[in-house]
Protein backbone atom coordinates (compact mmCIF):
# COMPACT_ATOMS: atom_id res chain seq x y z
CA UNK A 1 0.00 0.00 0.00
CA UNK A 2 2.90 2.63 -0.81
CA UNK A 3 3.35 2.77 3.56
CA UNK A 4 -0.45 2.98 3.93
CA UNK A 5 -1.21 0.64 6.59
CA UNK A 6 -4.77 0.57 5.58
CA UNK A 7 -6.42 0.58 2.31
CA UNK A 8 -8.21 3.93 1.11
CA UNK A 9 -10.79 4.57 -1.39
CA UNK A 10 -11.35 8.02 -2.41
CA UNK A 11 -14.36 9.37 -3.85
CA UNK A 12 -13.34 13.47 -5.11
CA UNK A 13 -15.65 15.62 -7.28
CA UNK A 14 -17.10 18.84 -7.81
CA UNK A 15 -20.02 20.37 -6.26
CA UNK A 16 -23.42 18.34 -6.26
CA UNK A 17 -21.82 15.35 -8.19
CA UNK A 18 -23.37 13.11 -5.98
CA UNK A 19 -20.26 11.78 -4.41
CA UNK A 20 -21.74 12.12 -1.08
CA UNK A 21 -24.32 9.50 -1.45
CA UNK A 22 -22.21 7.32 -3.94
CA UNK A 23 -19.73 7.10 -0.81
CA UNK A 24 -22.37 6.53 1.62
CA UNK A 25 -23.46 3.65 -0.09
CA UNK A 26 -20.59 2.15 -0.86
CA UNK A 27 -18.88 2.29 2.68
CA UNK A 28 -21.89 0.42 3.80
CA UNK A 29 -21.43 -2.15 0.72
CA UNK A 30 -18.03 -2.57 1.57
CA UNK A 31 -18.58 -2.61 5.27
CA UNK A 32 -15.73 0.07 5.50
CA UNK A 33 -15.32 3.12 7.49
CA UNK A 34 -16.63 6.31 5.92
CA UNK A 35 -15.26 10.07 6.37
CA UNK A 36 -16.92 12.98 4.78
CA UNK A 37 -14.45 15.25 4.38
CA UNK A 38 -16.96 18.07 3.26
CA UNK A 39 -19.21 17.04 6.88
CA UNK A 40 -16.26 17.68 9.01
CA UNK A 41 -15.89 21.56 8.22
CA UNK A 42 -19.65 22.11 9.00
CA UNK A 43 -19.14 20.25 12.23
CA UNK A 44 -16.18 22.34 13.29
CA UNK A 45 -17.96 25.78 12.32
CA UNK A 46 -21.04 24.56 14.59
CA UNK A 47 -18.87 23.13 17.12
CA UNK A 48 -16.84 26.70 17.02
CA UNK A 49 -20.36 28.43 17.49
CA UNK A 50 -21.20 26.62 20.42
CA UNK A 51 -18.10 27.08 21.84
CA UNK A 52 -18.37 30.59 21.71
CA UNK A 53 -15.12 30.69 19.29
CA UNK A 54 -14.84 33.52 16.94
CA UNK A 55 -14.21 31.94 13.47
CA UNK A 56 -11.33 33.84 12.26
CA UNK A 57 -9.91 32.88 15.91
CA UNK A 58 -7.01 30.93 14.03
CA UNK A 59 -5.34 29.48 17.02
CA UNK A 60 -9.11 28.35 18.86
CA UNK A 61 -10.31 27.21 15.82
CA UNK A 62 -6.94 25.00 14.99
CA UNK A 63 -7.17 23.49 18.83
CA UNK A 64 -10.71 22.76 18.07
CA UNK A 65 -10.28 21.06 15.10
CA UNK A 66 -7.45 18.65 16.47
CA UNK A 67 -9.86 17.60 19.34
CA UNK A 68 -12.98 17.45 17.02
CA UNK A 69 -15.38 15.06 19.04
CA UNK A 70 -17.12 13.82 15.65
CA UNK A 71 -17.69 10.31 14.61
CA UNK A 72 -19.06 8.59 11.58
CA UNK A 73 -21.07 5.91 12.93
CA UNK A 74 -22.30 3.52 10.00
CA UNK A 75 -25.34 1.54 10.26
CA UNK A 76 -28.77 0.52 9.43
CA UNK A 77 -27.57 1.20 5.60
CA UNK A 78 -26.45 4.66 6.66
CA UNK A 79 -23.79 6.93 8.05
CA UNK A 80 -24.75 9.05 11.45
CA UNK A 81 -22.70 12.06 11.88
CA UNK A 82 -22.11 12.36 15.89
CA UNK A 83 -20.65 15.41 17.72
CA UNK A 84 -19.86 14.52 21.11
CA UNK A 85 -22.69 12.01 20.94
CA UNK A 86 -25.11 14.20 19.27
CA UNK A 87 -26.87 12.77 15.77
CA UNK A 88 -26.13 16.74 13.93
CA UNK A 89 -26.47 14.66 10.14
CA UNK A 90 -29.48 16.62 9.42
CA UNK A 91 -28.79 20.07 10.96
CA UNK A 92 -24.71 20.42 9.78
CA UNK A 93 -26.79 20.59 5.92
CA UNK A 94 -28.78 24.02 7.25
CA UNK A 95 -27.22 27.04 4.63
CA UNK A 96 -26.36 28.77 7.89
CA UNK A 97 -24.19 26.19 8.75
CA UNK A 98 -22.44 26.32 5.52
CA UNK A 99 -21.56 29.37 5.87
CA UNK A 100 -19.90 28.69 9.39
CA UNK A 101 -18.22 25.68 7.43
CA UNK A 102 -17.08 27.90 4.09
CA UNK A 103 -15.19 30.97 7.09
CA UNK A 104 -13.26 28.33 9.03
CA UNK A 105 -11.98 26.34 5.70
CA UNK A 106 -10.17 29.79 4.28
CA UNK A 107 -7.59 29.21 7.24
CA UNK A 108 -4.96 27.12 6.37
CA UNK A 109 -4.04 26.57 10.15
CA UNK A 110 -7.23 25.05 10.29
CA UNK A 111 -6.96 23.28 6.73
CA UNK A 112 -3.40 21.74 8.16
CA UNK A 113 -5.04 20.56 11.77
CA UNK A 114 -8.10 18.68 10.33
CA UNK A 115 -5.56 17.03 7.51
CA UNK A 116 -3.95 15.30 9.93
CA UNK A 117 -7.76 14.28 11.65
CA UNK A 118 -9.02 13.77 7.95
CA UNK A 119 -5.71 10.88 7.83
CA UNK A 120 -6.88 9.32 11.16
CA UNK A 121 -10.26 8.22 10.38
CA UNK A 122 -8.15 5.41 8.31
CA UNK A 123 -8.91 2.44 10.61
CA UNK A 124 -9.05 -1.16 9.44
CA UNK A 125 -10.71 -2.73 7.41
CA UNK A 126 -10.63 0.11 5.00
CA UNK A 127 -12.05 4.02 4.66
CA UNK A 128 -13.74 5.50 1.91
CA UNK A 129 -13.24 9.23 1.76
CA UNK A 130 -15.45 11.83 -0.30
CA UNK A 131 -14.53 15.19 -0.50
CA UNK A 132 -12.72 17.35 -3.19
CA UNK A 133 -8.79 16.55 -2.27
CA UNK A 134 -9.08 13.34 -0.41
CA UNK A 135 -6.90 11.74 -3.31
CA UNK A 136 -5.04 14.46 -4.30
CA UNK A 137 -4.00 15.51 -0.68
CA UNK A 138 -5.25 13.80 1.89
CA UNK A 139 -4.65 10.06 0.82
CA UNK A 140 -2.22 10.43 -2.23
CA UNK A 141 -1.06 6.94 -1.36
CA UNK A 142 -4.44 5.49 -1.82
CA UNK A 143 -4.78 2.02 -4.10
CA UNK A 144 -7.93 3.36 -5.24
CA UNK A 145 -8.82 7.19 -6.05
CA UNK A 146 -12.57 8.07 -7.90
CA UNK A 147 -13.60 11.30 -9.51
CA UNK A 148 -16.74 11.34 -9.92
CA UNK A 149 -18.49 14.02 -12.09
CA UNK A 150 -21.44 14.97 -14.33
CA UNK A 151 -22.20 17.76 -16.08
CA UNK A 152 -23.27 21.54 -14.92
CA UNK A 153 -27.11 21.36 -15.26
CA UNK A 154 -26.83 17.47 -14.34
CA UNK A 155 -25.76 18.82 -10.87
CA UNK A 156 -28.16 21.88 -10.77
CA UNK A 157 -30.68 19.64 -11.75
CA UNK A 158 -30.57 17.10 -8.85
CA UNK A 159 -29.74 20.14 -7.14
CA UNK A 160 -32.89 21.62 -8.22
CA UNK A 161 -34.87 18.39 -7.23
CA UNK A 162 -33.18 18.14 -3.42
CA UNK A 163 -34.43 21.64 -2.28
CA UNK A 164 -37.98 21.36 -3.81
CA UNK A 165 -38.27 17.84 -1.73
CA UNK A 166 -37.40 19.48 0.99
CA UNK A 167 -39.92 22.62 0.51
CA UNK A 168 -37.79 25.23 -0.63
CA UNK A 169 -37.82 27.15 -3.47
CA UNK A 170 -35.41 27.08 -6.08
CA UNK A 171 -34.27 28.57 -9.37
CA UNK A 172 -32.80 26.38 -12.36
CA UNK A 173 -30.30 28.93 -14.27
CA UNK A 174 -29.50 30.10 -11.40
CA UNK A 175 -28.36 27.22 -9.53
CA UNK A 176 -26.35 26.20 -13.24
CA UNK A 177 -25.11 29.68 -12.91
CA UNK A 178 -23.68 29.12 -9.19
CA UNK A 179 -22.37 25.34 -9.90
CA UNK A 180 -20.39 26.80 -12.67
CA UNK A 181 -19.13 29.53 -10.59
CA UNK A 182 -18.07 27.04 -7.94
CA UNK A 183 -16.67 25.40 -10.53
CA UNK A 184 -13.93 27.96 -11.59
CA UNK A 185 -13.49 28.92 -7.66
CA UNK A 186 -12.29 25.40 -6.72
CA UNK A 187 -10.47 24.88 -9.31
CA UNK A 188 -8.77 27.93 -9.52
CA UNK A 189 -7.62 27.91 -6.24
CA UNK A 190 -4.64 28.05 -4.89
CA UNK A 191 -5.12 25.28 -1.98
CA UNK A 192 -5.56 21.91 -3.28
CA UNK A 193 -7.19 23.34 -6.27
CA UNK A 194 -10.18 20.51 -7.33
CA UNK A 195 -8.51 18.36 -10.09
CA UNK A 196 -8.25 14.29 -10.48
CA UNK A 197 -5.41 13.09 -9.21
CA UNK A 198 -2.70 11.84 -12.09
CA UNK A 199 -3.85 7.98 -11.36
CA UNK A 200 -7.83 8.49 -10.79
CA UNK A 201 -10.54 6.80 -12.47
CA UNK A 202 -12.83 9.59 -13.91
CA UNK A 203 -16.42 8.57 -13.69
CA UNK A 204 -18.94 10.61 -15.70
CA UNK A 205 -22.45 10.18 -13.77
CA UNK A 206 -24.40 12.62 -15.97
CA UNK A 207 -26.39 9.52 -17.68
CA UNK A 208 -25.72 6.86 -14.88
CA UNK A 209 -28.06 6.29 -11.84
CA UNK A 210 -26.46 6.14 -8.27
CA UNK A 211 -26.20 2.44 -8.56
CA UNK A 212 -24.69 2.25 -11.82
CA UNK A 213 -21.88 4.48 -10.19
CA UNK A 214 -21.58 2.57 -7.20
CA UNK A 215 -21.64 -0.85 -9.16
CA UNK A 216 -18.76 0.76 -11.49
CA UNK A 217 -16.45 1.63 -8.10
CA UNK A 218 -17.22 -1.58 -6.90
CA UNK A 219 -16.09 -3.24 -9.75
CA UNK A 220 -12.78 -2.01 -9.74
CA UNK A 221 -12.30 -2.13 -5.74
CA UNK A 222 -12.78 -5.93 -6.83
CA UNK A 223 -10.07 -5.74 -9.56
CA UNK A 224 -7.61 -4.38 -7.08
CA UNK A 225 -8.51 -6.88 -4.22
CA UNK A 226 -9.63 -4.94 -2.24
CA UNK A 227 -13.30 -6.96 -1.51
CA UNK A 228 -14.17 -10.12 -2.89
CA UNK A 229 -15.20 -10.39 -6.94
CA UNK A 230 -18.27 -8.13 -7.02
Amino acid sequence: MGGQRVPVLTIDGPVSSGKGTVARRVACRMAWHLLDSGALYRVLGLYAERQGVALDDEPALTRLARELPVVFREGDGDIQVLLAGEDIGQLIRDERVGELASQVAVLQPVRDALLARQQAFAEAPGLVADGRDMGTVVFRQAPLKIFLTASPEERARRRYNQLKEKGFNANLPALIEDIRARDDRDMQRSVAPLRPADDAIVIDSTHLSVEDVVDRILEEAARRSLIGAA
